[in-house]
């Protein structure tokens, strides 16, 4: 199978992430246990050994709970041995079941005992805040956060869902407090939704040297190009989401030019939108997944193409609001 790139730096945290990080979200949910290990199994094969999760994954799913994703997660690594070989990225703060959300100290402590015991594992290489929580003085949460830190039960911290002026604000408190600050944001981010990172969060994070991690990177499949018509939207589960995307003007022309790009470079538009994200310069690596081999193999070829100038500036142009 194709190897994966290079690794990259993720901030300055002393992680060493490729470029695509694999998506846990559909463990246990469109992919039962079986398949989620021949995924992971695959993944690492091709070099892609970073897995984002998060404790609430999958409590949306028909008989759903929530720890879904993190008990498959470390059901396998405990079948394949291979701990040393992964990284293992989750979060804590959404609300689910009976854990509150947010970021009081409380709930980070309770959330990291629950996931560190579904994970299997001793420490969790990256733990971040899953949403910002306003109502949280800050200065507790990063308390809480570099607790972890000094017990060994997490090597870096990271958010997910901030704003620039709350981002600036948590690593404002972890300096005054001489806390470890958070390495990395996790950011909806894709061809369809540049506005909310492209700006004062993207200059923050570029600024500050932190790992930008994009979640959603093709747009809930709708950058695959499988969805053309509103019919298509009943493929999968998350189909009827992206039928917004098809009523406006912007969908049908990132998908023309999506399939344009592609026609040239002999690829398909799901691998193009990987490698755009993978090319802007701000973006440590796109969190992206697959429910099935086949779409495991555009992840993976993803990281091997490069994209040339002219076809970033059509992507640009059709994707600009």
């Amino acid at each position: 199978m194709v190897q994966a790139a290079t690794l990259r730096p993720l901030g300055h945290s002393g992680l060493m992430v490729p470029k695509l990080t694999f998506g846990g979200n559909v463990l246990g949910w469109t992919a039962d246990r079986a398949m989620s290990f021949r995924l992971l199994d695959a993944c690492l094969d091709a070099g892609l050994n970073a897995i984002d999760t998060a404790d609430a994954y999958s409590f949306w799913a028909p008989g759903g709970k929530g720890g879904e994703s993190e008990t498959i997660i470390g059901e396998w690594l405990k079948a394949r041995g291979n701990r040393d070989r992964v990284l293992i990225f989750t979060k804590v703060g959404h609300k689910f079941g009976d854990m509150p959300g947010g970021l009081a100290a409380q709930t980070i402590e309770r959330g990291v005992e629950a996931s560190l015991k579904r994970l299997g594992i001793d420490c969790i290489d990256l733990y971040m805040a899953h949403y910002d929580d306003p109502a949280t003085p800050q200065d507790e949460t990063m308390g809480a956060f570099a607790a972890l830190v000094k017990a060994g039960k997490v090597r870096v911290l990271g958010a997910s869902n901030f704003t620039a002026e709350r981002l600036a604000s948590a690593q404002k408190a972890s300096v005054e407090l001489r806390l470890p600050r958070f390495e990395s944001l996790q950011t909806h981010y894709n061809l369809m939704e540049r506005p909310a990172f492209e700006g004062a969060l993207e200059d923050f994070c570029t600024a500050s040297h932190l790992g930008v991690m994009s979640y959603f990177s093709l747009a809930r499949g709708f950058l695959s190009g499988k969805y053309r018509t509103a019919a298509d939207g009943g493929q999968s589960p998350r189909g009827g989401s992206v039928l917004d995307y098809l009523g406006g003007a912007k969908g049908q022309a990132v998908l023309k030019a999506l399939d344009r790009v592609a026609a040239e470079l002999d690829s398909n538009p799901a691998q193009i939108s990987l490698a755009w994200l993978m090319a802007r310069p701000s973006v440590t690596t796109a969190i992206a997944s697959a429910t099935k081999p086949e779409q495991l193999v555009d992840l993976i070829k993803s990281t091997q193409l490069v994209l040339p100038a002219w076809a970033i500036e059509q992507l640009n142009a059709a994707s600009a609001e």
